[in-house]
């Protein structure tokens, strides 16, 4: 029978029955809840003498022995005689408690507390929860260093616990029970806003305006006299909905969709059993929508990813993982990784599944087809031109984005922007001729597999879960060295094509995209995915998919010099993300309206640093730490570079990733001409991504000033593809200028 163990209170245990279980003196309750503070893990016998005694005695370890043997008496008293314990362990260089995960109530209070859920199962849970409690945490050790941070930790957690009791409450239209419990909370806990917000919410809610005011009044005077900061947006934001009687405080005034979401996700809480696959495949589809909310959203899709994928491993259905690894199909734009730990995780999980899988049709090529691309550009099943839009998407970028549905101002391929003069020595790259010499098409690799008679080896489901594997790969290794990136991708595409499904073509032309950095000047090659895109989602309603072609020709054309092609994709997105609430899609239009200032010398460098910090604010909160780590530091430096002031004078700029390539400028700019010199010699190749050509004129300029040759031959051959483009403007965000000007640094 299963012993349960008490740490909210003094630490008791009891037996199967509900006995209480004695445990002797309090060295024995000591080394019990020391056991438990560790959670399952192994706590070193020096570590325990160290927290039982202030000053150990000299048989201190002798002493320790004699109470787990006491304890393993009282928690185990069937076991057999020289039998090995089973809860109370010895491993290693110590003892271990192995509770089960519901035997300690702790930790069934914290799963319990934190669970999702509707409020009509939160309030019944958190309820219960709150009952377990029979006085502080660990209450006969309260003074112990080594219970401090877990008391602290479960008393947040049980003032969060009444806070969420309260909001379900409220949700359930149960106000007037909310308010005393919440009065008291905010007496005992007068720093917790959430709890005033409360309290003034569900006295709004009962018809007691004035004391609902009266209370935020209470909350702002306390924080203000006794801890010197003003309450915090949610408090101040309430306050001005009640005055103005905002309708969303009504709980009667929820909309049609949220009446529909709520009782569907009751509906299937309670027909789909716990635990049942179908909650895991879901749960990853709801994740997927998630992250495209932005902010918080994707934030919360991307820790939880790992863990849905960790869970389906653990039922041991491999093709289960496969579908859950690859349902999570989310569009990528940007080439630097958000959390690296975790795409390596899912990496090796996608590796893995794909290692388990059954095996499939074989997706080799054969030698002499898997390198002879015909000199196409595009899939030959694409009859849209290379630069021609959407026509009820394609509007001037920079205009509103509500249309009439009759909307159609595509600009003609190459059409030239008066409103955007090109940078000093470029010449724009005619949209329309867009030519890509290393374009892999996998669509006629699929033909070169494919018999003469046009037969084709049968393809199914499972060879869609195996192409989402590859794409996932692909996605998840960009801006990376390693090989296994590129040729994932083209499997990925090549069973695509011959599955003809056209979510999963896009899937794969988006992992195909992120591995087109292994060198530079690969900006018309890009153009070509974008191209493919936009035509295959437009086509098959892939709005979101549709988006990330714009925005991937948006940077191409940018790196191009093209910004009348440049706008229109801009427009396109904005108009899209409008239509289909896609809010981190106006994060990058933004920043290229910022870029496009700047390349086109439109405006003062004054002006142009304005509209960067302005783009960059946008970032704060958008859940995207990838992007943003050091992205406004290195704008301003290429800014400042372009306008031939020094590199900074600022030694504390926080460049995050890009420091290595930026910090012999910035010592240049110091006047630390030997350390500069010293730096560029160790200074790596850049990462394969969107800033390659940014981060190669860097060097290349780094090199230049101190003479150093051999940087300068590596610069040059690295920059020399990229001749006709300008450095960085293919990220949609920041530029260097045109490549060209820093090649003739290097001669």
């Amino acid at each position: 029978m299963q012993v349960r163990f008490g740490v909210l209170g003094p630490v008791a245990a009891w037996d199967g029955a509900g006995d209480a279980i004695a445990l002797k003196g309090p060295r024995h309750r000591a080394v019990l809840a020391r056991l438990i503070v560790a959670r399952r893990r192994v706590v070193p016998v020096a570590h325990l003498v160290t927290d039982l005694w202030e000053d150990p005695p000299p048989d201190a370890v002798g002493a320790l022995r004699t109470f787990v043997a006491a304890l393993r008496r009282a928690l185990e008293p069937q076991r057999p005689p020289r039998s090995p314990a089973r809860l109370l362990v010895t491993e290693g260089p110590g003892y271990a408690l192995r509770a089960e995960p519901d035997a300690v109530d702790a930790w069934r209070f914290e799963r319990a507390v934190t669970a999702a859920g509707p409020p009509a199962d939160v309030l019944p849970r958190v309820e219960e929860a709150l009952g377990w409690w029979r006085g502080p945490a660990y209450a006969d050790f309260s003074d112990e260093p080594w219970t401090r941070t877990e008391r602290s930790r479960l008393t947040e957690l049980r003032l969060h616990a009444v806070e969420r009791q309260a909001e379900a409450r409220l949700d359930l239209g149960l106000a007037g029970e909310a308010v005393p419990d919440l009065d008291t909370h905010v007496a005992e806990h007068p720093w917790r806003e959430e709890g005033w917000r409360l309290l003034a919410l569900a006295l709004y809610r009962t018809g007691r305006q004035g004391d609902a005011l009266a209370v935020l009044r209470r909350a702002r005077e306390l924080l203000v006299e006794h801890l010197g900061v003003d309450p915090g947006p949610g408090l101040s934001r309430l306050e001005a909905d009640i005055l103005q009687h905002a309708p969303h405080l009504d709980p009667g005034s929820q909309g049609p969709a949220d009446t529909v979401w709520a009782q569907a996700a009751a509906a299937y809480d309670r027909s789909v059993p716990s635990g049942a696959r179908a909650r895991l495949e879901s749960t990853v589809g709801l994740m997927r929508d998630l992250a495209v909310t932005g902010g918080g959203g994707l934030r919360a899709a991307r820790e939880h990813r790992v863990a849905a994928i960790a869970a389906a491993e653990e039922l041991g259905d491999v093709e289960l993982t496969a579908r859950v690894i690859g349902a999570y199909d989310v569009p990528a734009i940007w080439t630097r990784l958000d959390d690296p730990d975790q795409a390596s995780d899912v990496i090796a999980a996608a590796e893995r599944t794909l290692a388990a899988l059954p095996p499939s049709t074989p997706t080799t090529l054969p030698p002499d087809a898997a390198t002879t691309y015909p000199p196409s550009t595009v899939n030959p099943a694409t009859t849209h031109p290379p630069d021609t839009l959407n026509p009820a998407t394609t509007v001037p970028w920079g205009t509103p984005t509500t249309l009439p549905p009759d909307a159609t101002t595509t600009l003609p391929p190459g059409t030239p922007n008066s409103a955007a003069p090109l940078p000093p020595g470029m010449a724009a790259t005619p949209a329309g001729t867009t030519s890509v010499p290393e374009h892999a098409t996998a669509a006629s690799q699929a033909a070169a597999v494919t018999p003469a008679n046009g037969a084709r080896s049968p393809l199914g489901a499972r060879d869609a879960v195996r192409a989402r594997l590859l794409a996932t790969i692909a996605l998840e290794s960009r801006g990376t060295n390693a090989a296994r990136g590129p040729a994932a991708a083209r499997e990925a595409e090549l069973l695509a094509r011959r599955l003809d499904d056209p979510n999963l073509l896009a899937f794969a032309l988006n992992g195909v995209f992120m591995q087109t950095f292994h060198r530079t000047g690969l900006a018309p090659h890009r153009d070509a995915i974008g191209t493919e895109l936009i035509a295959l989602s437009a086509r098959h309603g892939l709005a979101t998919y549709e988006v990330l072609g714009h925005l991937i020709r948006l940077q191409a054309r940018s790196a191009l010099a093209d910004f009348a092609g440049a706008d229109a994709h801009a427009a396109a997105a904005d108009h899209l993300a409008a239509r289909h609430e896609l809010p981190l899609v106006g994060v990058f239009t933004q920043w290229y309206g910022a870029l496009r200032l700047d390349a086109t010398g439109q405006a003062p460098p004054q002006e142009v640093e304005a509209a960067y910090r302005s783009a960059a604010a946008r970032l704060d909160g958008a859940g995207m730490p990838g992007l943003e780590h050091g992205l406004l530091p290195l704008a301003l430096l290429c800014l400042r570079l372009r306008h031939t002031s020094p590199a900074s004078a600022d030694d504390s700029a926080d460049f995050g990733p890009y420091e290595p390539w930026t910090r012999p400028l910035v010592l240049l700019g110091l006047g630390h001409r030997r350390e500069a010199a010293a730096k560029l010699r160790d200074v790596p190749d850049p990462p394969r991504d969107l800033l390659l050509e940014a981060m190669w004129c860097l060097v290349a300029r780094a090199a230049a000033a101190v003479g150093d040759r051999e940087t300068m031959a590596r610069a040059r051959t690295a920059l020399a593809p990229a001749a006709a483009e300008l450095a960085g403007a293919g990220s949609g965000l920041l530029t260097l200028g045109p490549v060209s000007q820093h090649l003739d640094l290097l001669r």
